[in-house]
């Protein structure tokens, strides 16, 4: 019987015509170390983390009789809702949770969540932002990062709902010719859009879908724009029009962030600020 050394398997190399003895056991490990590395650099990361269900979400009840009014309006099926008003009130949390409970439920006609924002930046301008599109965006996407954490209580929730198709972030700059059908559509700080961006966004909601949009006028960042102005007056005006448009607006007295928050906003609004 030949010993094991010597019944090797050989391969031809087609270009010598010499055998060539097979490759050790060391050296296929060390290619397959290789090869790995190279996927994990060059191909996207996929997730071994358990899928977000439903049951691993908290439940949310209303603190406010105007959280209590969007819940009535979501749940009796209203399908085109504002929550407008003071920040601070859950006019964004609540949409969001709603919005995940029905997609996440066994029995749900709705495939995702759809979050849609401007790419406007707070207070003073930091400049163009480093990275691709997607890195660009990942500032803007920080508070719904922060809701699904709570709601889930862990800190990749957002993350693994994106990995699984079932939420969606979307800069209104990347809106064009796209459809969002099966989905609900949080469109979140409309005061800080202009005409263009908020029509192209009802524009875009397809089939069997909803949307909720939320702002706060108060907060308007393009109020110092040279190019911009915001067309969020103009939005209700045409939407209170409309026999499918429900609409919450939030007081101070509704904010349940907390009551630092609260007592400050109330005192701003009575000086006139």
């Amino acid at each position: 019987m030949a010993s094991k050394r010597s019944s090797a398997a050989l391969f031809q190399d087609k270009h010598e015509g010499n055998p060539t003895p097979a490759k050790t056991g060391y050296q296929k490990r060390a290619e397959n170390i290789e090869n790995e590395e190279y996927k994990n650099k060059h191909q996207p990361a996929v997730s071994n983390a358990l899928k977000i269900k439903l049951d691993h979400m908290i439940a949310l009840s209303p603190l406010t009789d105007n959280q209590a009014k969007f819940l009535e309006y979501y749940n009796r099926g209203d399908y085109f809702i504002g929550c407008f008003g003071s920040a601070g009130t859950g006019k964004t949390t609540l949409p969001v949770y709603k919005a995940l409970e029905q997609v996440l439920s066994k029995d749900n006609s709705f495939e995702r969540m759809v979050v849609v924002r401007s790419s406007v930046q707070c207070g003073r301008d930091i400049g163009f932002l480093p990275g691709d599109e997607t890195q660009k965006m990942e500032i803007f996407q920080l508070p719904y990062k922060e809701i699904c954490q709570m709601l889930f209580r862990r800190p990749d929730a957002w993350d693994r709902l994106k990995e699984a198709g079932q939420a969606r972030f979307l800069s209104t700059i990347a809106l064009r010719g796209i459809s969002l059908d099966d989905s609900i559509v949080i469109v979140d700080e409309i005061q800080n859009m202009n005409w263009s961006e908020i029509f192209s966004i009802i524009t875009r909601i397809g089939n069997r879908s909803k949307l909720i949009m939320c702002g706060d006028f108060k907060q308007n960042d393009l109020i110092h724009s040279k190019t911009d102005k915001s067309s969020f007056h103009d939005f209700i005006k045409v939407a209170r029009s409309m026999s499918q448009f429900s609409e919450i607006y939030y007081t101070p007295n509704d904010i349940v962030r907390s009551s630092l928050s609260r007592e400050w906003i109330i005192k701003c609004e009575e000086f006139g600020f």
